[in-house]
């Protein structure tokens, strides 16, 4: 465990501190606490400590006296001051002396906690150069301030105060987020972002709270997003081998108030990669579309009934082609979202399960892994995501396959589901296998749990009830498009499977 001390002349303010987080949930533990800099130099020097939080204003020795004694003794320790004003000259004299943050009191619990984790963090990592713990300190001020700012979490006077004293300019009329990522190398993409800010001028960079790079460019006019993006992707690549960056945008925000907005947008654009792998910048405004097409025609569907068909054909192939070109489809239409395709995905996955369970004549719970909302949800690219529903999809074939103890009752199947308009008797197909019609019927209703014409007419009239969605299509056509040439017998089967005619259930549809 990592060992901190606690100064500060305030005993309510070191038990609240003791008290307002489990630092051991942090592998923190706190070895001592003193109210005054010399007691607490007194007890530093019999053990070292790796973080040392301090008031800066104390009796008998001030918290920066403390700093710069405890720096002669351990040259590496993190130091986090706390104050009960905001006084600048202190904070930049604390600058000096390399810290990680400067809170003010009431102590923000958040802040508090960011800034020991970036502390942890740089604890953690090993044989890394500590000479440069000055600038890392500066770093680590700088993302708080930056998070805080986009948050909406700091007053416009602390912010200015504090990015005067970090060399931070915000006067400026635009501002625009831009998201980084790479597929490899982000250390080293880190470093060179940070390297070219400096070097061209291209803005603020930081690193967010979920540890995203990201920096804060400064456009000079609205419409050029797209073109302050290229240019700092240009200067990445030409500076790096790292493969796969990619840069999302938000919109162009007018002055700093509005820099959180554009900060959210480029956050949801780089979700975008998910469906877009192929583009280096993903432009929230470009993306982020509504949900119709241009023409306003809603975005295309799946044909469920053709899915139904595949599987009771046990032809998996076919199905496994047919589930990446719908996904694909879907993820090129305009206005889709990464969401709106993740929830398309696992409606697939659904559809499979009660097909599956129609088929079975039995419930399948076991199909879909408990776990396949969140993988799908936390899946990165659209790949992924095709390949745990094909995962569903091979299941639900296997499933059917090991039930299917006879080829031909499998051929018999898939011959009703393809060509249901068709005639269809018992006599005929037994004559094409060779099979008695008596011996083929109850071999049938054995696999497929119900008589040979009662499936007939249960997945005629299923099909039927899916075209009389379609406004276009009349009764009688819809009859013989599904196998009955007699009108009669179709308005009697549909009522015995469904309860009320097909011209009541055409009418319920379209109320």
């Amino acid at each position: 465990m990592y060992k901190v001390f606690l100064a500060d002349d305030e005993p309510f303010i070191l038990e609240g501190l003791r008290d307002a987080l489990d630092w051991s949930s942090y592998e923190l533990e706190i070895v001592g606490t003193a109210e005054n800099g010399v007691r607490a130099l007194e007890q530093l020097r019999l053990a070292p400590v790796h973080i040392l939080i301090t008031d800066i204003s104390m009796p008998a020795m001030n918290g920066l006296d403390l700093i710069q004694e405890a720096r002669r003794l351990y040259p590496h320790l993190h130091v986090v001051i706390l104050s009960g004003f905001n006084d600048f000259d202190y904070l930049k004299q604390g600058l000096r002396l390399g810290i990680e943050n400067y809170l003010l009191k009431p102590i923000n619990l958040a802040e508090l906690k960011s800034t020991l984790e970036g502390i942890i963090e740089k604890l953690d990592a090993r044989g890394r150069d500590r000479g440069d713990w000055q600038a890392e300190d500066m770093d680590v001020l700088r993302d708080n301030i930056v998070n805080r700012w986009l948050a909406g979490d700091i007053a416009p006077g602390e912010l200015h105060e504090r990015a005067e004293m970090l060399g931070m300019d915000l006067d400026k009329e635009f501002m625009l987020v831009v998201m980084l990522k790479a597929g490899t190398g982000e250390e080293q993409l880190r470093s060179e972002l940070l390297r070219q800010a400096e070097r061209h001028g291209l803005g603020i960079p930081f690193r967010d709270k979920e540890g995203a790079l990201g920096i804060v460019m400064f456009p000079e006019r609205q419409g050029d997003a797209e073109r302050e993006g290229r240019r700092l992707l240009q200067h990445l690549t030409e500076a790096l081998s790292v493969e796969g960056i990619t840069i999302s945008l938000g919109s162009v925000a007018l002055g700093e108030e509005e820099a959180g907005r554009s900060y959210d947008e480029a956050k949801k654009a780089m979700e975008y990669a998910f469906i877009h792998p192929q583009l280096e910048v993903l432009d929230f405004g470009k993306l982020a579309s509504p949900s119709t097409s241009a023409d306003g025609t809603p975005l295309p569907s799946m044909d469920w009934s053709d899915y139904a068909r595949l599987l009771a054909a046990k032809e998996k192939e076919a199905l496994l082609t047919r589930i990446h070109s719908d996904l694909s489809r879907l993820a090129e239409a305009p206005g889709m979202t990464p969401a709106r395709l993740q929830n398309a995905a696992l409606e697939l996955m659904l559809h499979l399960k009660l097909e599956l369970g129609a088929i079975k004549k039995t419930p399948v719970p076991e199909l879909i892994p408990e776990d396949a909302a969140r993988r799908v949800m936390d899946a990165d690219t659209l790949a992924d995501v095709t390949a745990l529903v094909e995962e569903v999809a091979k299941a639900a074939v296997e499933s059917l396959v090991s039930d299917t103890k006879s080829p031909v009752i499998g051929q018999i199947l898939a011959r009703i589901h393809e060509n249901c308009a068709e005639e269809l008797s018992l006599k005929s197909l037994s004559a094409q296998f060779n099979i008695h019609p008596v011996y083929l019927g109850r071999l049938f209703q054995r696999e497929a749990g119900e008589t040979f014409s009662e499936y007939v007419n249960r997945f005629r009239i299923q099909k039927a009830k899916e075209l009389l969605a379609e406004p276009g299509l009349k009764v009688n056509e819809i009859a013989r498009m599904v196998g009955y040439w007699e009108m009669g017998y179709f308005y009697k089967q549909f009522k015995k499977y469904v309860g009320v005619s097909p011209t009541d259930y055409k009418s319920l549809l379209q109320t």
